[in-house]
């Protein structure tokens, strides 16, 4: 079917807070507020008295998907990717072995907006690489037990091949929980099923996420509330079939609330019936020995053990035995659990808040001190790129990315300044350099990371700072593409002010291993200049009619004076061809409005889905010289905007949405017109 190419239009008068369809002027009126959040529930009954502001008390007996009204905007759109594991960086790094989760918290369970929010201070994980699991971890004893983690983030976790768990968390007494909903939530029908395990089930299946992260701490149980917890759980695989369970090591087979640090008779059977365990903080070299070796003899893989490491208070200066789990000359143990890793971001200091500082220290978390993973540090810290094997996404053509790490100071498009409010959204978060950072160079090594001074578009770009006293191949990517002879590839960069000159060229490993081709992409002068674009061709790299896969991508810098370079690299692009644009989305209509007390309007937006593999949907308002003001971006197919600024006093302010696809190319605009 034909799409027209002009934009779809429609006007909304903000009224009593429903938009309509009107083409008579309107006067936006008060209403209750829009702001959908991410979801919670107690199992059934709430706790006694009132909730304090701004939280919500729901069940989740009788939650139902047709009822649920933010649905639209916590559902993820982003598949889960399949990913390979390259050759390790280094000699100790094991594939096939050791696996991290991560318990992380990135808000409250109440009040975390379902579609990030106006501010850069989030903590925007981008260390995918190197997760097998996350779990969006919450809940509170006057809030909600039971937390469904909003779209945001399943969808840049799926996006690196990451599933993501909600959580179900029955609290210790001295936390506030009762025993009352560990009943309620293991209550069985009269089939003798658990209504509440398909609940969960559902949910999970509705706002597309992969499993639950079950931890039971109540106490006051009995053998028998134990086996029904058992069952639950056994009840919750197979009801969701292909979903993920992890069982956190705290209730046993006794009903007493006993952590046991390790595998063994008193909590097997819940590891049986889940997918995976967590084992309590405890644990010793000892117990992880017969831990793997009790999960080997019952037909599992000793690296479904996650063993507990809490660095919720003092991150990398966590004490932690690391060859009782991954030791340097065997063997790994087990697999590996952090509780809280957003430490790199929550312990930031009073007045260095800023996105570049939380990734300078998250990435050391990662990779180490020495910020290398083909040289990880051997101190007391050892991070994960110095035992666990890294992986990747990056195998299917055509591939982009703006290196956007989803939260941002301001948004740009091609270099251009399009919002100037800060923001976070992961869903708008591109696949990023797995390794930070590989830096091949015989002389000093410059400094590479994140910067949000300037982009090419989204919200940062990456940066490369130093004396260059030799070349520097700084490697990017792992991959697995296909290269065939029209291949091209597209770099976005420039030099900032200052700068010595600097030779840039493309890195490209047609073969395993770090051999790389060297194809030129220009020379920017010093003293800075604006972003350039260099398309090269490197289908001559290609096989005649058999093609190659490109294993690995990356840049390789030199200063023909040896001086102090400033580079930004701020887009990266892989295709064939150009491909269309993608299909305008269908009609873009106002779901609800309410009025703010700045003056400002807020809308909840929804629109039908443009068909065709997408990225994501960017909304626009059209300022009235022809210019636009980026609002924000989903995977979804639902938008909340939060304040809607009415320009120059106009009448009628007309938003929009578009398509975009994998190459950043824009589809022609779907808009609606809201009448002040």
């Amino acid at each position: 079917m034909s799409t027209p190419s002009g934009p779809t239009r429609r006007t909304v008068v903000l009224a009593g807070g429903v938009a309509l369809a009107s083409a008579a002027p309107g006067r936006v009126v008060a209403a209750g507020s829009l702001q959908p959040y991410a979801s919670y529930w107690f199992p059934d009954s709430p706790p006694s008295g009132v909730p304090r502001p701004g939280v919500v008390w729901r069940s989740l007996r009788e939650w139902a998907p047709e009822s649920d009204s933010d649905l639209a905007f916590n559902r993820s759109a982003v598949p889960l990717a399949g990913r390979f594991t390259p050759p390790p960086a280094n000699a100790s790094a094991r594939a096939g072995q050791a696996r991290i989760c991560a318990l992380a918290a990135f808000a409250t369970t109440s009040a975390n907006p379902s579609q990030g929010s106006a501010t850069a201070d989030h903590y925007a994980l981008t260390h995918w690489a190197y997760l097998d699991e996350l779990v969006f971890w919450g809940g509170s004893s006057d809030e909600g037990l039971i937390l469904a983690p909003n779209a945001p983030v399943v969808d840049a976790a799926h996006r690196n091949g990451v599933p993501v768990l909600g959580t179900v968390f029955l609290p210790p007494a001295a936390y506030g929980g009762q025993l009352r909903w560990t009943r309620e939530l293991l209550r069985r029908g009269a089939d003798g099923g658990f209504p509440l395990a398909d609940q969960l089930v559902r949910v999970a299946r509705a706002y597309g996420f992969d499993g639950w992260f079950v931890n039971a701490e109540t106490g006051g149980g009995d053998a028998a509330l134990a086996a029904d917890m058992r069952d639950f759980v056994a009840r919750l695989r197979e009801r969701g079939e292909g979903l993920r369970v992890t069982w956190y090591d705290a209730m046993a087979v006794s009903g007493d609330i006993a952590w046991q640090n390790r595998l063994n008779e008193h909590n097997s059977p819940f590891f049986r019936a889940a997918g995976t365990m967590f084992l309590n903080f405890g644990w010793d070299r000892s117990g992880l020995l017969s831990s793997a070796e009790l999960a080997e003899r019952l037909g599992r893989d000793r690296y479904e053990l996650w063993a507990g490491i809490d660095v919720e208070a003092n991150g990398w200066d966590t004490r932690v035995d690391w060859d009782a789990v991954v030791p340097a000359g065997g063997p790994h143990r087990t697999s590996y659990g952090f509780y809280r890793p957003e430490w790199t971001w929550r312990s930031l200091p009073a007045g260095g808040r800023s996105p570049a500082a939380f990734h300078a220290r998250d990435d050391r978390f990662w990779s180490g001190h020495s910020l290398d993973p083909a040289a990880p540090d051997t101190g007391p810290w050892r991070p994960p790129a110095a035992s666990v094997a890294d992986r990747s996404t990056v195998t299917a053509l055509p591939f982009a990315t703006s290196f956007n790490t989803g939260h941002g100071t301001a948004w740009y498009e091609r270099g251009l300044v399009t919002s100037d409010t800060a923001w976070n959204h992961l869903g708008l978060q591109d696949r990023l350099p797995g390794r930070r950072w590989v830096i091949h160079t015989q002389g000093a090594r410059p400094a590479v990371g994140f910067d949000f001074a300037d982009a090419w578009r989204g919200g940062s770009s990456l940066l490369a700072d130093g004396r260059l006293t030799e070349p520097a191949t700084v490697e990017l990517y792992r991959t697995r593409l296909p290269l065939s002879a029209a291949t091209v590839v597209e770099l976005a960069h420039r030099s900032d002010p200052g700068s010595a000159a600097v030779r840039v060229e493309l890195a490209v490993a047609p073969e395993e291993g770090d051999g790389f081709v060297y194809v030129p992409a220009g020379e920017l002068p010093a003293g800075g200049r604006g972003w350039t674009t260099a398309t090269l061709r490197v289908g001559a790299l290609s096989r005649t009619g058999a093609g190659r896969t490109v294993h690995a991508l990356g840049v390789r810098l030199t200063s023909p004076g040896g001086g102090v370079v400033r580079w930004r690299l701020g887009g990266l692009a892989v295709r064939d061809a150009a491909p269309a644009a993608p299909a305008r989305p269908g009609g873009l209509v106002v779901k609800a409005s309410r009025p703010n007390p700045d003056g400002t309007a807020a809308l909840r937006l929804a629109w039908p889905a443009s068909p065709g593999p997408l990225r994501h949907y960017e909304l626009c308002q059209v300022l009235p010289g022809g210019g636009r003001r980026f609002l924000g971006g989903t995977c979804g197919h639902a938008y909340y905007v939060a304040a809607l600024r009415r320009a120059a006093g106009e009448a009628t302010t007309r938003v929009e949405v578009r398509a975009v696809d994998e190459l950043y190319a824009s589809s022609a605009p779907a808009s609606v017109s809201v009448r002040w």
